[in-house]
């Protein structure tokens, strides 16, 4: 296993221990990267647990992932082209995007624990570094 390879399970752990929320655990896992310092990831992420508007949108492990690449690819164009191909496979793995749908809110059924999510996120991430 390379070190790319394990860097999604040690984003999952972060989440799994409750140190990170989940935007936090991918962000910090991949901010020396981008060279962002390890403070400034945990307070950037930290309003995205429990997705954008506490449930209401995105999952905060693609909303961090999405700020990794952005500040990876610095280019608006390919940085949204980039996080759609993300966004797509998480779609097409977990069956949705949205926290809320994710977590079984009003059905009691949980499509995907979040350290899923954020290895998930994390994968999808690596692909496209």
């Amino acid at each position: 296993m390379t070190y790319m390879e394990t860097r999604k399970h040690l984003a999952a752990e972060k989440k799994r221990c409750n140190t990170h929320n989940c935007a936090q655990a991918v962000v910090c896992t991949y901010c020396d990267l981008v060279g962002l310092p390890e403070e400034t990831a945990l307070n950037i992420a930290g309003s995205f647990g429990t997705g954008m508007g506490n449930m209401e949108g995105t999952c905060g492990a693609l909303v961090g992932a999405g700020m990794i690449v952005g500040l990876a690819i610095k280019d608006r164009i390919e940085s949204r082209a980039r996080m759609k191909v993300m966004m797509e496979k998480f779609q097409k793995r977990n069956g949705a995007t949205q926290c809320r749908l994710l977590k079984g809110v009003g059905t009691g059924t949980a499509l995907r624990e979040c350290p899923d999510c954020v290895a998930d996120a994390s994968e999808f991430l690596e692909e496209n570094l």
